[in-house]
């Protein structure tokens, strides 16, 4: 300036003074206009209870009965933890790596944005300007999302950017007036994307090492603070190279801060990753076709309630036992995978859809592919007639595909993949404690990730013979006594159709023509006498009993209603039979205990429907019914086997539909009711030897192989014993006491008062 007039130099001194007051003025100004959306050409920020309770994605977490965490319910992977649960060498790590003055600043270092700007300008970039809580903000109120866009961010991209990092800023102080610093950091890691389906520490630490937080070691540490950087990039599955690089970087930083001796760092620099990895998927662990029952259920709930099953953090307890869960699922793969082998023999390369005569269905591969999702969408984009989707339905592409002897990495068309898939046996299996109706497993495939349809509640088949014992409660109810003797002969039914009669077979016509009593008969599963005592009661007295013992499906009262031919389900037929050990009173089968919120505060309890359909001597009376397929000459489930039955009461009922397209099991004792189901995804599969596929042979097995198991177990406090009986019996149980099955008429037994039971009578064999 040498040579101005002083007047001039005066002036421009007043000038740049002043600019320098506006400049400073300015900032808070900006700020503010920022805070209050002035104008509304800023965007709003979060409220003030968005701030005292900042948005997570907090996934809910759904335990067993016993305890054990059974999964989660989450469209981020995310579970909190405290400071204190946070490993030392974690911190640290973090600290050195991400913001090493954390607790010398309130949200903005200014050091940092300086050295980020000059980078900037000179073009020697050094490190960013954001500190943790900076970053924490981001993280919770996703402000670069568009949601607190005004009008200039909407106009201008470059303003956008300055006006959404400013609102970090403010955002940033705010949490550190709002926060402890050791709450902000906690905070932080319970935000971070750590990639594989992990969000935040805890679930990072889970799927990288299979460690909690506070046991994570230093190395450990680094390569996770490691790839807070960028999780894809630095994947240590995809990219262990770069990851073990970058964890490298992240110790010498802590060495650089004097958080690692120079011993140690050169020591720990040479550990090779050592990951033991695992993605939390819905389609891993235990319990999966549950949890996907669960989920349906509880997202019903949780949009009653006004919670987000996948982002609430709600704790759900279930009557699921751990034990029993993992009994069930064994017995039901050892035995699947034999009888698939079985049935792959039995094949002998064959198609497994056929009709009553025996032939391959025509047209059946192809019906069933145009029920699938693929086709659909492949309809939706070409048109109904377009050839594009019969080429694209029969062109091979790499899959992978379900085996039991894992899954195999193959090329196939997706008709042939569906065909491949059509082999396949399917089974599902429930356990209930019959007294407070709390289920204790649930089964409802033999893969939920190849195989997702329930067996269990979502599957509907005919129930076969398992049905009978509702049958002869009903009869029971009307006066007939487990020794009430028929013979086993023919009985014919008119009925609407195509021929206009029915006459009902046997599965096996070796005692055509024997005496027997109604417990011999449910014991061998006589079908002829089952016709025989619909017709004495009528079908709809058995329909009225069935929707009392909380069978929801429909039940036709038509004479065929006997030998189970109405559609319903293993968890209604289950919840049934638990009526009988439960002295009458019908117990819904529940599998959710409570719900707390993510602080665990009980949000619900929740508490069986009951009713009494039965009086407790009805209820004992086809008890000691059902013990007739276990002790009977005959019966149907003697193939138990020593083992279980000695020193034990166990009731217990086979079914077999038509050309064995479903083979049942329900087995019956003083602490369990548990049922099983084998068969096709299509009635038509199945195998050509209705003796091959009844369902002794392909269910039974798997009640059978359980309950050895849970025997075994005396964690479990479920033992052999008696079922419990009413103080006072008025029916002689013992039909041997009653003489010869076909006594006269002039026999002086006569009727019991209290049920009005029939005895045997002459009179009443035909």
């Amino acid at each position: 300036m040498k040579g101005l007039p002083y007047r001039i130099i005066k002036r421009i001194s007043i000038g740049i003074t002043v600019l320098f007051l506006l400049l400073i003025l300015s900032i808070p100004i900006y700020i503010y206009s920022i805070r209050v959306n002035a104008g509304g050409l800023f965007g709003e920020m979060p409220n003030l209870e968005e701030l005292e309770n900042p948005k997570s994605q907090l996934a809910s977490v759904i335990h067993f009965a016993d305890g054990p965490e059974m999964g989660k319910y989450f469209r981020e992977n995310r579970n909190r933890v405290t400071f204190d649960q946070l490993s030392p060498a974690l911190v640290n790590a973090l600290l050195s790596t991400e913001d090493h003055r954390f607790y010398e600043h309130s949200g903005i270092d200014f050091i940092a944005v300086v050295r980020a700007i000059r980078g900037v300008l000179t073009l020697d970039y050094a490190g960013g300007g954001s500190t943790l809580s900076q970053q924490l903000a981001k993280n919770l109120f996703k402000i670069r999302r568009g949601e607190y866009d005004g009008f200039i961010a909407k106009q201008n991209d470059k303003l956008k950017i300055i006006i959404e990092k400013t609102k970090e800023w403010i955002l940033a102080s705010i949490l550190e007036q709002s926060y402890s610093k050791k709450e902000i950091l906690a905070m932080y890691l319970n935000t971070v994307d750590f990639g594989s389906n992990s969000f935040g520490i805890k679930t990072a630490a889970q799927t990288f090492f299979k460690q909690t937080t506070d046991s994570l070691s230093v190395t450990q540490s680094a390569m996770l603070v490691g790839l807070v950087q960028r999780p894809s990039w630095l994947s240590p599955v995809r990219h262990p190279e770069r990851a073990l690089e970058r964890r490298n970087v992240v110790m010498s930083q802590m060495l650089k801060h004097d958080h690692l001796s120079k011993e140690e760092f050169d020591s720990l620099k040479n550990i090779p990753l050592e990951l033991d990895y695992s993605v939390e998927s819905h389609n891993t662990g235990s319990a999966t076709y549950f949890r996907s029952v669960a989920r349906n259920f509880l997202i019903s709930w949780a949009k009653e309630n006004d919670y987000d099953l996948f982002a609430s953090g709600l704790r759900v307890y279930t009557t699921i036992d751990s034990r029993l869960q993992t009994y069930a699922e064994e017995a039901l793969k050892e035995h699947m995978k034999s009888l698939q082998e079985i049935f792959n023999n039995h094949l002998e390369g064959r198609l497994p859809w056929i009709n009553d005569r025996g032939q391959v269905i025509p047209g059946f591969l192809d019906r069933v592919a145009k029920r699938t999702p693929y086709y659909r969408q492949l309809v939706r984009k070409y048109g109904t007639k377009s050839d594009s989707v019969e080429i694209l339905m029969n062109k091979p592409r790499e899959m992978t595909v379900f085996s039991w002897d894992g899954d195999i990495d193959t090329v196939l068309s997706p008709i042939d993949s569906i065909k491949y898939y059509k082999h396949f046996l399917h089974a599902g299996f429930m356990a209930m404690n019959p007294h407070n109706g709390h289920i204790k497993a649930w089964v409802g495939g033999i893969n939920h990730e190849y195989f997702q349809f329930d067996h269990v509640k979502q599957g509907i088949r005919q129930p076969g013979s398992t049905f009978k014992p509702i049958l002869y409660a009903a009869a029971i109810e009307n006066g007939y006594s487990p020794c009430y003797t028929v013979t086993d002969a023919p009985i014919t039914f008119e009925v609407y159709g195509d021929p206009p009669t029915w006459t009902p077979a046997n599965s096996d016509d070796d005692y055509e023509g024997e005496i027997m009593t109604i417990r011999q008969a449910m014991g061998r599963s006589m079908n002829r006498i089952a016709a025989y005592m619909i017709d004495k009661i009528g079908p709809q007295a058995v329909a009225d009993l069935g929707k009392k013992l909380g069978i929801e499906s429909p039940l036709a009262a038509v004479p065929s209603l006997c030998l189970g031919t109405s559609d319903l389900s293993l968890y209604e037929l289950i919840g049934a039979y638990g009526t009988f050990v439960n002295e009458g009173v019908y117990t819904e089968p529940i599998f959710i205990s409570k719900i707390e919120d993510k602080n665990g505060n009980l949000i619900q309890s929740f508490v069986p429907k009951t009713r009494e359909v039965l009086n407790d001597e009805v209820a004992y009376l086809m008890l000691h019914m059902l013990r007739g397929a276990t002790e009977e000459e005959g019966g149907t489930a003697r193939g138990l086997g020593y083992e279980i039955l000695e020193n034990n009461e166990v009731g217990g009922k086979t079914g077999t539909t038509q050309n064995a397209s479903d083979g049942w099991f329900m087995g019956v004792t003083k602490d369990l009711v548990a049922g099983t189901w084998v068969g096709g995804d299509d009635k038509p599969i199945h195998f050509r030897s209705w003796v091959l596929g009844q369902g002794a042979r392909t269910a039974m097995p798997i009640y059978r192989n359980f309950i050895k198991k849970v025997y075994k177990d005396s964690t479990l406090n479920i033992t052999k014993g008696k079922f419990k009986k009413p103080k006072s019996i008025s029916v002689e149980l013992d039909c041997n006491k009653y003489g010869e099955l076909y006594q006269t008429a002039t026999d002086t037994l006569g009727v019991y008062d209290s049920l009005n039971l029939t005895v045997p009578s002459i009179d009443d064999i035909e």
